[in-house]
């Protein structure tokens, strides 16, 4: 499940990156702030790269899911990114913790045998 979420969590990094250059754009929004938010949801697309096997790392990733859907409202284009980044991370939990199962299995076997 690791390497599948933080794959996603890595585009994602890249993606808020790209959404912060437009969103610096807007006369309405001022660059600081638009780089302190991109910012923390850079930063936290990294640390929980390395959390997202630990308790509560999933639903982290979930909130910042809904944090990118939200960021929609800023630039546009993100409703639709931030919802298939959400599909992708759904994807990534969902078939990451059925590889991981197998695994499991298949380390089950070979050590029985």
């Amino acid at each position: 499940m690791r390497t599948l979420c933080s794959s996603t969590l890595i585009g994602e990094f890249f993606v808020i990156g790209f959404a912060g250059l437009v969103a610096m754009k807007d006369a309405d929004l001022s660059m600081g702030t638009v780089w302190t938010v991109c910012g923390i949801a850079m930063f936290l697309c990294l640390l929980l790269c390395g959390l997202v096997t630990r308790p509560g790392g999933v639903a982290l990733g979930w909130a910042l899911q809904l944090g990118l859907i939200a960021a929609g409202f800023v630039v546009p284009i993100m409703f639709f990114l931030g919802a298939m980044f959400a599909a992708l991370w759904w994807a990534s939990v969902h078939f990451g913790r059925k590889v991981d199962e197998a695994k499991a299995r298949f380390a089950a076997q070979a050590g029985s045998a």
